[in-house]
C-alpha cells in the first residue's frame, strides 16, 4: 500500500483524520474546506467521510477512486456482487453497522473487507482484535457500501425470531439498572447475552442514530411493532414475535425505576444509555395499558439540543430580535404555544441557556423535566405528593428567584401565581396549548383571568410549529401552478417569477427527501394598542389584525415564507399551519 507524504501540506491546524490529510495530499481538498467539514461532523455526531460525501463537495465516485489510487487498494463496483453470497458470521454485525465495512471474503487467515476509508485504523484494529485475523481492504463507494452494509446485516426482526424459534422461551437475566446500562464496564456478561437486552439495546442505539425523537413499542392481537418518529413522521422499523412483549415491557420497567408488577395503570419513568466515552443521553419513558399489552413510548431527550443556539432553531432576523428583546427585559411573562412535540421545550431551553449566568437565579417546574442544564434550578411536579404547578411556584417566590420557567400554565391558580410572579419583578416563561399566538390571550381570559392582569404581565406570546426540511442534497424545483400559490396564501406580488418552490425528491442521505426539521415561528409583542383590545376584552380575531398592522407573520405567512427561500416545501406548510 502506497505511503502518502503529507509534510509538505500544513495539516496542523486541526487534528484532521487521516483521510481529510490524505485527500489534502492529493489536491482534492483545501486545507479551510476540509476543517470545515470536519468540524460539522463533530457537531452533527456524524462520520467525516459521510459529511464529506454528504456536502457534495467530493462525489462518492471520485472520491473512491481517489482513495484507490493514494492508497494503491483494489477499487471495487459493488453493484456488480450479490449481497447473498457474502460470507456471514465472519465478523459481528454490530462492527459492520458502526463502521460501515462489509467482509467479501477470508484468504488463509486474513480477511477481505469492503471500505471508503482506508485511514481509520480504529475500525481496522477493532476487526484484527474481534476475529484474531489480518484485515485487507478494498475500496468502495461510500453510497453503494452504505446500502451494502444495510442489506448484509441481520434486522432486529431476523435476530428476534431467531431467539423465539424455541417456542419462546428466553434467557432473562434479573439484573439492576446499571448492569443493564453499563454492562460492558462491570462485565455482566450475562446481561449482555440476554436477547431482550440486546434487542432494547439496539433500539435505543439505532434510534438515536437515526435522529429519532421517539420510539413506540406497541402490543396487538397477532403482532407486535415498533416504531421510530423520524422528522415528525412515524416509521415502522421492526416487527418483532408477539411473545416479546411482556418481558420486553418488563425489562424496560426495570431500567426505568417503574413497578413491573402494575400493569392496569399508566406509569412514568426515565433511563440512560451511554453513548460514548463521555455521553449519556436520557429517555423519558411512557407506559399505557391497552388492549393486547402495555404500549410504550420512549421520548429520547438529547440535552445539546438546548445548546444549539437560538440561530439554528430557524428564527427569522426581525423575529430573533423580537425574542431577544423580551427576554432581556428584567420582569415580564413569555408564552410558548402550539400542539405536543412542536419544539416547545426546546424553545424555552434555548433561551434559558442564552440567561442562565452566574449572577441570575433561574427556578423551572415542569412534568417531568426533560433536559438537564446545570446552574439552572429544576424541579419535578409530583402531585400524588402534592408538589403541584402552583405549589411549586409559591416555593419558588420565597426562593429569590430571578426568572421562572414553568412547565404549562394548566388551571387558574398556576396563572395566577405565575402572572403576579411577572407582576412583581419576575421573569415568568411557560407554555400553553393554543393553536396561534392571538388566540392564547382569548385562552387565558376563558381560564378566568382578569382582562387587566393579562395585559399587564404578557409580553410575548411565540406560535410554533415544525416542519420538515428538505434535502439540501436532492430537493428539486417544484411546478406548482400559479393560482394554487394564489390559495395557498402567497400575494400576487409575491408570485413574480424570481424564486421558486421546491420539492422532496429522496436520496441516500435523507428520510424520503427530507433531512431534520425548521421551526415556522409567529412570534408577537404584546403592544399598547393590543393591551387595549385586551382589556376591552376583544376576540383573538381584533388582536391578530392588530398583529398583522405590527407586521407580525402569522404561522402560515412565516412557513410560506420558509417554502419560498427552499428550507421546506408548500406541501409540508400546508400540512402543519392551519387557516
Amino acid at each position: 500500500m502506497a505511503a502518502v507524504d503529507t509534510s509538505s501540506k500544513d495539516v496542523s491546524a486541526v487534528a484532521l483524520p487521516g483521510l481529510g490529510r490524505a485527500l489534502i495530499a492529493a489536491g482534492k481538498l483545501n486545507q479551510k474546506s476540509a476543517e470545515d467539514i470536519y468540524k460539522k461532523s463533530q457537531s452533527t455526531r456524524s462520520s467525516f467521510i459521510a459529511e464529506l460525501t454528504g456536502s457534495g463537495v467530493v462525489s462518492a465516485a471520485d472520491l473512491a477512486h481517489t482513495v484507490s489510487s493514494v492508497f494503491g487498494a483494489p477499487l471495487l463496483d459493488l453493484d456488480a456482487l450479490d449481497p447473498q453470497r457474502l460470507p456471514r458470521d465472519l465478523l459481528d454485525v454490530k462492527i459492520c453497522q458502526a463502521y460501515r465495512v462489509v467482509v467479501l471474503s477470508k484468504r488463509n487467515n486474513r480477511l477481505i473487507v469492503a471500505t471508503a476509508d482506508p485511514t481509520d485504523q480504529e475500525a481496522a484494529e477493532k476487526i484484527k482484535f474481534t476475529t484474531q485475523m489480518g484485515v485487507d481492504w478494498v475500496i468502495a463507494e461510500f453510497d453503494k457500501l452504505n446500502r451494502l452494509v444495510d442489506a448484509t446485516t441481520k434486522s432486529a426482526t431476523e435476530s428476534m425470531d431467531a431467539i423465539v424459534g424455541n417456542g419462546g422461551e428466553f434467557d432473562f437475566a434479573d439484573v439492576t439498572v446499571e448492569e443493564a446500562t453499563e454492562s460492558q464496564e462491570t462485565g455482566a456478561n450475562e446481561v449482555e447475552d440476554a436477547p431482550i437486552v440486546k434487542f432494547l439495546h439496539k433500539m435505543l442505539i439505532d434510534a438515536f442514530n437515526m435522529r429519532a425523537s421517539d420510539l413506540h413499542f406497541e402490543p396487538y392481537e397477532h403482532q407486535y411493532r415498533v416504531r421510530f418518529r423520524i422528522d415528525g413522521e412515524l416509521r415502522e422499523i421492526a416487527s418483532p414475535p408477539i411473545a416479546i412483549k411482556d418481558k420486553l415491557a418488563s425489562r424496560i420497567k426495570v431500567i426505568s425505576r417503574l413497578d413491573i408488577s402494575e400493569k392496569r395503570v399508566p406509569q412514568d419513568g426515565r433511563m440512560k444509555l451511554k453513548v460514548g466515552p463521555d455521553r449519556v443521553i436520557d429517555f423519558r419513558v411512557s407506559t399505557l395499558p391497552t388492549l393486547f399489552g402495555e404500549k410504550i413510548v420512549i421520548r429520547i431527550l438529547d440535552p445539546s439540543s438546548a445548546r444549539l443556539g437560538i440561530d439554528a432553531l430557524g428564527y427569522e432576523p426581525e423575529e430573533k430580535e423580537r425574542l431577544l428583546h423580551a427576554i432581556a427585559r428584567p420582569y415580564g411573562m413569555i408564552l410558548v404555544t402550539g400542539p405536543t412535540g412542536s419544539g416547545k421545550t426546546v424553545s424555552l431551553y434555548t433561551c434559558l441557556n442564552l440567561l442562565n449566568k452566574p449572577g441570575v437565579n433561574i427556578a423551572t417546574a415542569e412534568d417531568p423535566s426533560e433536559i438537564n442544564l446545570p446552574g439552572v434550578n429544576q424541579v419535578n411536579v409530583n402531585e400524588k405528593a402534592g408538589l403541584t404547578f402552583a405549589a411549586a411556584l409559591k416555593a419558588f417566590l420565597r426562593q429569590d428567584p430571578d426568572i421562572i420557567m414553568v412547565g404549562e400554565i394548566r388551571d387558574l391558580e398556576t396563572a395566577d401565581i405565575a402572572i403576579k410572579a411577572a407582576q412583581t419583578g419576575h421573569l415568568v416563561l411557560s407554555t400553553l396549548h393554543t393553536n396561534d399566538a392571538p388566540t392564547t390571550l382569548t385562552r387565558m381570559r376563558n381560564m378566568g383571568i382578569a382582562p387587566f392582569n393579562i395585559a399587564s404581565s404578557v409580553i410575548l406570546i411565540t406560535a410554533q410549529r415544525l416542519a420538515r426540511r428538505l434535502c439540501a442534497q436532492c430537493k428539486a424545483p417544484a411546478d406548482i401552478p400559479h393560482e394554487s400559490l394564489l390559495e395557498a396564501g402567497y400575494r400576487e406580488e409575491d408570485i413574480d417569477g424570481t424564486w421558486v418552490t421546491y420539492r422532496p425528491v429522496g436520496c441516500s442521505a435523507c428520510n424520503n427527501g427530507y433531512k431534520g426539521r425548521v421551526g415556522i415561528y409567529q412570534v408577537m409583542p404584546v403592544s399598547e394598542e393590543m393591551q387595549r383590545i385586551i382589556l376591552r376584552d376583544g376576540s383573538a380575531l381584533e388582536i391578530a389584525e392588530q398583529a398583522k398592522r405590527e407586521g407580525v407573520r402569522s404561522l402560515r405567512e412565516s412557513g410560506l415564507h420558509k417554502a419560498r427561500i427552499g428550507l421546506t416545501s408548500l406541501e409540508e406548510v400546508l400540512a402543519v399551519t392551519n387557516e
